[in-house]
Formats: C-alpha cells, structure tokens, sequence
C-alpha cells in the first residue's frame, strides 16, 4: 500500500541532500538498501525534483526577475548546461548509468570528490559573480557538472568546488551551482508533470502532490539555513560528513 509517510521521508533526503554537497544520491541509495519504499518510483522521484524546482525559483525570485534585464546571465547559466545534455542522454540511453549506482561507486566517489572540495575551498578569492562569470567559467562549471552524474560526487559538490577553483567565494559558487541546477530540474519537471497526467492515477497523483509539497518545503529550508551558513564558516562540516560517510558505505561493501 502506498504511505505518505514513505513520501516524507524521501522529501527529507531529497531536500536536504540534493543542495547541500554530500550527494543526495548516496542517502537515497542507502536508505533504500535498508528499507524497501514502494513508492521510489521514476514519477515520485521526479515529483521530489520539481518540489525543489520551486523552492529555488521562490528563494531567489529576485535574481530570477533581474535576469529579465540581465539576458547575459541567463544565456552563461544555459551555456553551462549544453555540456551535462549529451552526457546524460548517452548514460541513461545505454543505461551505463545503472551500472554505476551502486554502493562502491558511491563510497569512492564520495571519498575522492569530498577531498577535492577540502582542498579547493583553500583557493584564494579573486573573483566577483557580478563582474567576473564569463562563458568560459560556465563552461567550465558545466564540465565539472557532468561528473555529478556518477552517483556519489553530489552535483552541488562538484559545482561548488569548480566555482571555488576559479576564484570565487564559496557564498557566490553556491548561487551559480543553484541556478545551475534550475534548466536540469525544470527539464525532469516537465516529464514529472507529463508522466503524471498520462498515469491518470488519482492515488498516485495525491502522492504526487504530497512529494512536491513536502520536498518544497525541505529544499526551501535547506537552501536558506545552507546559505547563511557558508556566509560564516568554511565547507568543513561538509567535508568530515563526506568522508565518515564514504567510509562507512566502504566498510558496507568491503567487510
């Protein structure tokens, strides 16, 4: 049977992990290894993204507004997109990407990437995103980007660490990981809102709802507490999570 309760508790890992860089991926996998959902579907899964669509569209609607003046941000954040597409397509075509989800490639990644975000957040600040985000750092990003498609390297991650390699504080490469994440959300959206509509599953669509609502507010909250916080600390707490975390999902797989 079908439990809203279910639904809470992936909206919580959804929305927590998915903005803070510790691979949303890795919780949702090791949840499910222990408990079996009945409702970790493609469609609730989506439903989950599109609840933290929103959530940064309604956290930053004001930069969101500017862009309507600003066209030359807009145009660098899809720029920084084109490169995930191609990727993304050729993995889950193949299905190369079922391969990678499991319980190995998520610990190592999540180990590998977690020390790279340690030693890239000890670059020095010489970059501005008002002045200094070209093309060529949103290309750049956006390469770093492909590799948040192997499970376990948390896209927020490896976004938030390309951004600090470059020079920019972690508090702007926070803003350009999140706006980042909007055209991919927002294309797993719309097939979200299609798949539902052709499900024609009241029960189901009920649960759609919840997933959206609940993950909305998860992610909402998420974004907010992560955004005050790295404005007065370092991405240490995130680092020694990572790497307990690797860790432990490593002695699962090799003890």
């Amino acid at each position: 049977m079908l439990s809203s309760v279910e639904i809470l508790i992936l909206s919580a890992i959804q929305g927590i992990s998915e903005f803070l860089p510790v691979s949303s991926a890795a919780h949702l996998v090791l949840v499910s290894k222990y408990y079996a959902f009945t409702n970790q579907s493609l469609l609730i899964d989506i439903c989950l993204h599109l609840g933290s669509l929103i959530a940064i569209v309604v956290y930053f609607r004001n930069d969101l507004f500017n862009f309507i003046k600003n066209k030359n941000f807009l145009i660098k954040i899809l720029v920084g997109t084109i490169p995930i597409i191609p990727v993304g397509y050729i993995l889950y075509q193949t299905k190369l990407i079922d391969h990678l989800r499991n319980l190995e490639v998520i610990g190592w990644m999540s180990l590998i990437f977690g020390i790279l975000l340690y030693i890239s957040d000890k670059s020095k600040v010489t970059k501005k995103i008002d002045t200094e985000f070209t093309n060529k750092s949103a290309i750049f990003i956006g390469i770093f980007q492909v590799l948040a498609l192997i499970p376990g390297v948390s896209r927020s991650g490896i976004t938030i660490t390309s951004g600090r390699m470059l020079g920019f504080n972690r508090f702007d490469s926070a803003k350009i990981s999140f706006f980042l994440s909007i055209p991919t959300l927002t294309a797993a959206s719309i097939i979200g809102i299609y798949n539902i509509y052709k499900e024609g599953s009241a029960d189901l669509n009920f649960l759609a709802i919840i997933a959206v609502i609940f993950s909305f507010i998860f992610s909402y909250i998420t974004i907010a507490i992560f955004f005050n916080f790295i404005k007065k600390f370092s991405l240490n707490i995130f680092i020694i999570y990572r790497i307990i975390l690797s860790l432990f999902i490593l002695g699962i797989v090799y003890l």
